[in-house]
């Protein structure tokens, strides 16, 4: 049996196991495993220790844990909350000023945690409720919601982008940095649609009355200090980080170090909200750990069969494709593989596939990472099985129903893909704050 048969053979037992409902890490080191043992014999036993001191020796790995405790305790202490209740008084007298805020808030939570899955549960559970008691239209703010959660894995601190960095073996410092703008980019997209669409169709996010929002200078200024409290962790996080006085985990550890005191300074830090922030946070990083021993070991055997020259050799020697062409054929897998997936699963998946064909090709690794992860958020909210949509379904009042969350997201899938092939065309979009700070 050829070395290629054996690749496509142990792909294709990987994607019948993940079909069957296997969870994603044990469906892949399985597959490792086995090939591993049927390949190289009883030595192939030492393969996953090696993967797992390769992984446990990965500095940069010790921040995963601190970005989920941070993002989980400002949530759990109720300092999101507190957040888009400033929001709603600030931008209340805005056309569409609740939607607007919405999305600042996404983006503030993706800062602060970096997966979509905390701004999902913000926005789904405080926002939504809120905007539909004060008449907003429900696909509107559904497909708000969804759309800024989905910035959770491009704007920094990136839990995906930490991944990313870790098997394609480039600087995490990097990954974040080419993500702001992009990101950014794409934000500000959101809010001029939401001006546009309530500007022409007012029915769809009216004003919130005087009487809600009269309220004395003192309480307006009171709550604008209590909202204040997230940008202040994230900027002194990043701020510490981009001026070059702390590293990326000490970042990370001034992160979640003041977000508990922030929770202690409120009078919400208590026994209970610790070990429940803990959990969490053990169950988050166990997965993601687990999941990346899994790709490790996978991408062993899989680059030691030489897949990845094959798929060079099929792709530019026998199709003749042209290396535009290719990651346009990588981004529409992304999607695809999105549909039945989450980002991590895709990663792993792909990554021992794409990541050396496109250094093969001459593209900027960074550059291709902020592509993959900007394609995952299109692969988030697409139906039909788009992860963020039953994520939604799950969390959103009983007023808005698939249907509504279904119609939703188109235009924001739209906003998505223009962000993305801005970034093809341009990509200093993402390259040019990397080049530029701390001389990177």
């Amino acid at each position: 049996m050829s070395y290629e048969l054996i690749a496509i053979l142990m792909f294709a037992s990987m994607m019948v196991l993940l079909m069957t409902g296997q969870r994603v890490f044990a469906a892949i080191g399985f597959v490792a495993a086995g090939a591993a043992l049927l390949l190289y014999g009883q030595g192939a036993v030492e393969m996953p220790f090696s993967a797992a001191f390769k992984l446990f020796n990965w500095f940069p790995m010790l921040t995963l844990p601190l970005f989920i405790y941070m993002g989980y305790i400002l949530a759990e202490s109720g300092i999101a909350e507190d957040l888009y209740r400033m929001l709603h008084v600030w931008f209340g007298r805005v056309r569409g000023g609740l939607a607007i805020g919405t999305i600042f808030l996404m983006v503030i939570i993706s800062a602060m945690n970096g997966l979509s899955v905390a701004g999902m549960a913000i926005g789904a559970t405080i926002a939504l409720p809120e905007m539909l008691r004060r008449g907003y239209d429900k696909v509107l703010i559904s497909g708000v919601v969804q759309g800024g959660s989905s910035l959770g894995i491009l704007v920094p601190p990136s839990v995906v982008m930490v991944l990313y960095g870790m098997i394609a073996r480039q600087p995490v410092s990097q990954l974040w940095l080419a993500g702001v703008m992009p990101g950014l980019l794409m934000a500000a997209m959101f809010v001029v649609y939401v001006l546009i669409r309530c500007r022409l169709n007012p029915e769809l996010a009216p004003v919130v009355s005087d009487e809600e929002l009269e309220m004395p200078l003192r309480e307006k200024l009171a709550l604008l200090r209590a909202g204040i409290i997230p940008f202040l962790i994230f900027f002194t996080m990043t701020g510490l980080f981009v001026m070059g006085i702390t590293s990326l985990v000490e970042s990370s550890a001034v992160g979640a170090t003041s977000a508990t005191i922030a929770a202690a300074l409120k009078g919400r830090l208590s026994w209970n909200l610790v070990t429940e922030t803990a959990r969490k946070t053990l169950g988050i990083s166990c997965m993601f750990l687990w999941l990346i021993l899994a790709a490790l070991a996978f991408g062993a055997i899989f680059d030691g069969l030489g897949a990845v020259r094959a798929i060079e050799s099929l792709f530019i020697t026998r199709w003749e494709l042209t290396p535009w062409q290719i990651i346009i054929m990588m981004q529409v897998s992304f999607i695809i593989m999105g549909m039945f997936l989450d980002d991590t699963a895709m990663l792993v998946i792909v990554a021992p596939l794409y990541v050396p064909l496109v250094k093969i090709l001459e593209f900027d690794l960074v550059w291709f990472g902020v592509l993959y992860t900007m394609t995952c958020q299109i692969a988030y909210i697409t139906p039909p099985f788009g992860y963020n949509l039953f994520l939604m379904r799950a969390m959103a009042p009983k007023e808005i129903g698939l249907t509504d969350i279904y119609r939703s997201i188109w235009p924001f899938v739209v906003m998505m893909a223009l962000t993305i092939a801005l970034v093809m065309i341009f990509p200093q979009l993402a390259l040019w704050l990397p080049q530029h700070v701390r001389g990177i």
